[in-house]
């Protein structure tokens, strides 16, 4: 076979004028130990914190410590692939995560990739995981409600758009039951729910997804999932994951809800990733800025100035306790960054109140400026009355004989109690939850037996949507009721009285016959 040197010469002169060099220039470094999901990496002498890095694997890094001699990196996913003397590159780019419509109704892991089985997420925007926080000119004081659905919560505890209320309690006090029910009840208010799982068990989370797909949340609600199973550095940033998709809302003039569930275990994988990191460590063997991580993630949860669209990110961190130990290392700690808690009691669970919410120490620090107008007039003293019902009742026990004032005190202290026991999953308008709330308030309940409270209500609020709508719309759009009716002749009032009392001989009636 012959050659042709007109060919080879044609052929080498498009290759030369068709050649482009191509530098690829990028900080790499080696990797000098490997294990527990950390890495030391020798090199990287210019990487910056929170900076990810790339493992021959494909497997993402986050420089976690920058030391004189070497970079700590905290591995974000399988490190059993990494060995020493990898190469690890710089990528010069901060730890992101995929936002917008696309991420909404999905299930995702703290990095977003889908773990729900519905395909990739097409998002087209990419948000950083670490911001810092609006300052206190780009805030507006919370005054907006935000309704959860809990006849207890809203009553005593409201918490507004833009509030960080921390909900507290032993283990299975019914903690995650509060979130969700709170999530459920945001159906067609328009707010976008992000449930963020942190160490829990992955059955748990099936489950829940479940119940969110069954009541139709699952359209407005992404999950992330960190489980129990996962690396502590997914456990970590799980957290700041969730609240960089609900930023993206809250910049868009939107409303979001963020359930963090729960960040005692976020606080215990942080330790742990810091103690093999040689952080030094304080009390309980947390490093010095563990109240930094929880601080600079809650702080991101605000409620936008107008300037900039009035958007606003709401956060129900979960903590769980001890033995009830409120004066531990990190409760203190969270409960000194949020606005108010709702502490749930094992022994008020246990008897058959739930949500199982302790009047006495449970508060919200935004208070009536995040109620309707009428659940502030009917429920104004309802967290006092119940304390100090409390105190009765444990004096009473002591089986001294009560005068009548006080033993009808007691009654209705029992009928309140009653009232506001709610089924899980069953999150009511605000405006049944007023009328209820109302009737037990008022009085109008003194003489109904203790055990048919539940029955009462159930039936009056199907005698009030059947037959006394226009009462339920008169309320729904006023929002307005007068506290009690000496010397008033608010319309709203005399239409609610009227409809109960008209209930009330129906009741008792149908009550006779059974």
């Amino acid at each position: 076979m012959r050659f042709n040197a007109d060919e080879i010469a044609s052929v080498l002169q498009q290759e030369i004028e068709q050649y482009d060099s191509q530098l690829d220039v990028r900080e790499v470094g080696t990797v000098i130990e490997v294990g527990d999901g950390i890495a030391r990496v020798h090199g990287l002498s210019s990487v910056m914190a929170n900076e990810m890095v790339e493992f021959p694997n494909g497997v993402t890094g986050l420089a976690f410590n920058l030391e004189e001699n070497s970079v700590g990196v905290i591995i974000l996913g399988d490190y059993l692939t990494i060995q020493e003397g990898d190469e690890v590159k710089a990528t010069g780019r901060l730890l992101s995560v995929p936002v917008g419509e696309a991420v909404i109704g999905r299930v995702l892991d703290p990095l977003g990739n889908p773990i729900d089985g519905k395909g990739p997420v097409n998002a087209s925007e990419q948000r950083v995981v670490e911001i810092i926080a609006p300052g206190v000119a780009e805030r507006q004081p919370v005054a907006e409600p935000l309704q959860t659905g809990l006849k207890a919560v809203d009553a005593m505890t409201p918490i507004g758009r833009g509030q960080r209320e921390l909900v507290i309690g032993d283990r299975k006090t019914g903690k995650t039951a509060v979130g969700i029910d709170a999530i459920l009840n945001q159906k067609e208010t328009g707010v976008k729910c992000f449930y963020v799982a942190v160490g829990q068990k992955d059955s748990s989370v099936a489950g829940i997804v479940q119940v969110l797909e069954e009541h139709g949340a699952m359209e407005y609600t992404t999950v992330i999932v960190s489980g129990a199973s996962a690396p502590a550095p997914m456990q970590y940033v799980a957290p700041y994951a969730g609240t960089s998709m609900a930023e993206y809302f809250m910049w868009k003039g939107e409303h979001a809800l963020v359930v963090y569930d729960d960040l005692s275990k976020q606080a215990a994988a942080y330790r742990q990733l810091s103690l093999l990191m040689r952080r030094p460590p304080g009390r309980e063997a947390y490093p010095g800025d563990v109240f930094y991580c929880h601080s600079r993630l809650l702080e991101r949860s605000s409620k936008l100035s107008e300037e900039l669209g009035g958007g606003s990110i709401t956060a129900l961190p979960i903590i769980e306790t001890l033995e009830g130990e409120v004066s531990a290392y990190i409760p203190t700690n969270v409960i000194s960054i949020t606005d108010g808690q709702i502490y749930l009691q094992p022994d008020l669970f246990f008897a058959g109140i739930r949500p199982a919410m302790n009047a006495g120490i449970s508060v919200s620090r935004v208070g009536g400026a995040a109620q309707v107008k009428a659940m502030k007039n009917v429920a104004g003293g309802l967290r006092l009355d119940l304390a100090s019902f409390r105190e009765l009742e444990a004096f009473a026990q002591l089986g001294t004989d009560l005068d009548a004032a006080t033993q009808a005190r007691l009654d209705r202290g029992y009928r309140m109690v009653e009232l506001l026991k709610q089924p899980q999953y069953q999150p009511m308008n605000v405006v049944d939850q007023i009328l209820m709330i109302y009737a037990g308030t008022q009085g109008h309940l003194d003489k109904v037996p203790v055990e048919q409270v539940a029955q009462w209500e159930s039936e009056f609020l199907e005698f009030i949507h059947a037959k006394k709508a226009d009462v339920w719309t008169l309320l729904d759009a006023k929002k307005d009721v007068g506290s009690t009716l000496k010397g008033s002749d608010d319309e709203v009032a005399q239409a609610v009285v009227a409809a109960i009392n008209e209930f009330q001989g129906q009741f008792s009636g149908g009550n006779t016959e059974a």
